[in-house]
C-alpha cells in the first residue's frame, strides 16, 4: 500500500505561482508513476502532468509551459511548480501513483485562482 499526501494548496492572483507537493510513503519503492491530476467543478478528474521511472514528463497540454512536474526519489516526493496561473486552473489537485497493478490517491489541495 501506499499513501499519498498534498501540500501547498491556495488562493493565488492571476499570472501568480504555486508550487504542490506530495509525500509518499509505505511501499514506496514499488512506485513507477507518479502524476498530478485537476477536478474543476462540475467536471471529471483530468490528468495534469505525469513523470514515471526513467522517463520524460507528459503534461496536459492546457499546462505545457506554465506547469513543471519534478520528482525527488530519494524523499519519495513529487512537486508541481505551477507558474501563469489562470482562473480556469481553479481546481482540487490530486496526486496520483502507481506500481503497475494498484493506483493510489491523495486526499487532494485545492488551488483557487481569482481573476
Amino acid at each position: 500500500q501506499v499513501q499519498l499526501v498534498e501540500s501547498g494548496g491556495g488562493l493565488v492572483q492571476a499570472g501568480g505561482s504555486l508550487r504542490l507537493s506530495c509525500a509518499a510513503s509505505g511501499s514506496v519503492f514499488a512506485i513507477n508513476r507518479m502524476g498530478w491530476y485537476r477536478q474543476r467543478p462540475g467536471k471529471q478528474r483530468d490528468l495534469v502532468a505525469q513523470i514515471r521511472t526513467g522517463g520524460s514528463p507528459n503534461y496536459a497540454d492546457s499546462v505545457k509551459g506554465r506547469f513543471t512536474i519534478s520528482r525527488d526519489n530519494a524523499k519519495s516526493m513529487v512537486y508541481l511548480q505551477m507558474n501563469s496561473l489562470k482562473p480556469e486552473d481553479t481546481a482540487v489537485y490530486y496526486c496520483e501513483a502507481g506500481d503497475g497493478f494498484l493506483d493510489y490517491w491523495g486526499q487532494g489541495t485545492q488551488v483557487t485562482v481569482s481573476s
